[in-house]
C-alpha cells in the first residue's frame, strides 16, 4: 500500500523556462500517484519551519532567482533534517547563483549551454537503478547543460559534448541526472527541462518523475 507524502513546489525566476508550467506538470503527476502537493511562487514558505518539517519533498524551480539568508537557511535546515530536494534544468541547477551552500546541497551549478538548442544524446549510466530502470539512451533537442558537478554525486545519466560549439570540450562526458545526500535529505537533479516541451519526451519525463518520488522523505 502506497503511503501518501507531501510535496511543495516553489516556482519563479526566468519566465522563458516556463517554471509554473513545468511545476504544474510534475505536481499533477505526483497527485496522480496519490501524494498531497502544493504549488507556490512565494519564497517565504521557506521560513515556515513547521511547514517544511511536515513536507517530504521540496521542488525548487526558480532559475536565476534570489532568496534571503533566512529563506536559504530554512530550506537547507529542512533538507539536512530529512526533507527531500528535487528539480530540473535551471530551475534547480541555476536557481540561486549567489548561494554557495545551496549549490553544495544540489550538487551542481549550470555554467553554459554551448550551441543553445541542439540535438544530443542522453546516455543511461545506471540502468539497474530504480530511477532509470527500463530506460534506454535517448535523443534530446534542447539545451545541453555544461555544469560544475559535485564528485560525491551518484550519476544516473550523462551526455557527451561533440566540441562543435566549443572545441575545447570535445569528448567531455557531463552528468545529466544524479542523486546525492545533503545531511539526512535525499537530493535529485536532472539537467533536462528547458521548457515543458522537453518533457514531451517520455524518457525525460519519466526520469524526473521517478527522481522526485525517490527524493521524498
Amino acid at each position: 500500500m502506497m503511503i501518501a507524502k507531501r510535496a511543495l513546489f516553489l516556482w519563479g525566476g526566468y519566465e522563458p523556462h516556463q517554471p509554473r508550467e513545468t511545476s504544474e506538470l510534475f505536481a499533477s503527476l505526483l497527485r496522480e500517484r496519490g501524494h498531497h502537493v502544493e504549488v507556490t511562487a512565494d519564497p517565504d514558505v521557506l521560513v515556515d519551519a513547521d511547514r517544511l518539517a511536515a513536507t517530504d519533498l521540496i521542488v525548487v524551480c526558480v532559475t536565476m532567482g534570489e532568496i534571503t539568508d533566512a529563506q536559504e537557511r530554512g530550506l537547507l535546515e529542512a533538507v539536512r533534517a530529512g526533507t527531500g530536494l528535487g528539480g530540473w534544468h535551471g530551475g534547480l541547477g541555476d536557481a540561486f547563483r549567489a548561494r554557495g551552500e545551496f549549490q553544495f546541497a544540489v550538487g551542481g551549478q549550470f555554467v553554459a549551454h554551448p550551441g543553445n538548442i541542439i540535438d544530443y544524446t542522453v546516455h543511461i549510466e545506471k540502468p539497474d537503478d530504480p530511477i532509470a530502470a527500463g530506460i534506454s539512451d535517448f535523443a534530446m533537442h534542447s539545451e545541453q547543460y555544461y555544469m560544475h558537478v559535485d564528485p560525491a554525486s551518484d550519476v544516473l545519466a550523462t551526455t557527451t559534448f561533440s566540441g562543435e560549439h566549443a572545441p575545447w570540450i570535445a569528448g567531455i562526458v557531463m552528468p545529466v541526472a544524479w542523486t546525492k545526500r545533503y545531511g539526512a535529505g535525499k537530493v535529485f537533479y536532472c539537467s533536462l527541462g528547458h521548457t515543458v516541451a522537453d518533457f514531451e519526451t517520455p524518457k525525460a519525463r519519466a526520469i524526473v518523475e521517478r527522481g522526485l518520488v525517490w527524493a521524498m522523505r
